[in-house]
């Protein structure tokens, strides 16, 4: 536990230094391109040390936005608000994370923040009608899970930091292709470097995203998976809402692929042939349901 507590940590800090050296770069470029001259190195480090900064400390309160997620209340969601105080006396956290809903058909839930002391789980109201209360105790306590093992923080920051990629990537296809032709030899030079530059964002950020997607190794799911059961010392509880979720048809319509990584099961639901056993692979977000529930029924 406390050996993927600190490994996480590291692997946090190394992943803000990389995403801090690509867009200084980019930035330095585009600046270079735009003729800014000497304060081109001093505009790219305060835009990707202030963009990293953003990331760290607001990334929770930019993933709710994103899934227009509202504080969960002991009105409307009693169940919820009562299966989270028991779990905090197994769990070992000394801190209750927020809770909050989204009003969503698909069952699901995920858990974001950069610490334990700033985390929140959010839950579907999907998840909230279609669950019973031992289902929802476990997928509760897998994301408890998360929080307490520090997951919860790199999974955060790369989301945000993702998305920033993907939104330059679009910035810099639309200045491309909509930027318009000069006559001038001059501008015609800074254009070529523009496009120069456009493509190597358009190249660099899926590539970069993916590779961040892929530091959130699976085997963090599996331990999430057994470390809940550890809090409920019931795994039929997660086994039953796992094959729930992962049979529900209903689409998460505020999912995003920069966020996907973030949820117990993957939003995006993928058409496959009758009879074919899902499985996952080395560009998956989560390893196979099927993986999961035969790991936990191990643990039984």
């Amino acid at each position: 536990m406390f050996e993927n507590i600190k490994r996480n940590k590291i692997e946090s800090g190394i992943i803000i230094s990389i995403f801090i050296l690509v867009i200084t770069l980019i930035v330095y470029y585009i600046c270079n391109a735009l003729k800014l001259g000497t304060m081109s190195i001093v505009i790219a480090m305060i835009f990707s040390v202030g963009s990293a900064w953003g990331s760290y400390y607001y990334s929770d309160k930019i993933v709710l936005s994103l899934n227009k997620a509202r504080p969960a209340t002991k009105e409307e969601d009693l169940k919820i608000v009562n299966i989270l105080d028991a779990l905090m006396i197994t769990s070992g956290l000394t801190t209750k994370p927020k809770l909050y809903v989204v009003e969503d058909n698909q069952p699901n839930a995920f858990a974001t923040g950069r610490n334990p002391e700033n985390a929140v789980i959010c839950v579907t109201t999907g998840l909230l009608e279609k669950l019973n209360y031992y289902e929802l105790e476990g997928v509760i306590a897998h994301e408890l899970s998360h929080i307490k093992n520090y997951d919860i923080r790199l999974s955060c920051i790369v989301s945000v930091m993702v998305g920033f990629m993907v939104i330059l990537s679009d910035m810099f296809s639309r200045a491309l292709f909509w930027g318009g032709k000069s006559k001038d030899n001059d501008n015609d030079k800074g254009n070529a470097i523009l496009m120069l530059i456009g493509l190597i964002c358009l190249i660099l950020s899926p590539i970069f995203g993916s590779l961040m997607q892929l530091a959130l190794s699976r085997k963090r799911e599996f331990l999430a998976d057994s470390t809940a059961v550890e809090f409920t010392r019931n795994p039929d509880g997660l086994i039953s809402a796992l094959e729930k979720l992962e049979n529900d048809p209903n689409q998460l319509e505020t999912a995003n692929s920069a966020t996907a990584n973030m949820y117990i099961v993957n939003p995006f639901k993928k058409d496959t042939k009758e009879g074919k056993k899902k499985t996952s692979n080395i560009w998956s977000t989560h390893p196979s349901t099927a993986d999961r529930i035969e790991a936990l029924k191990n643990l039984k």
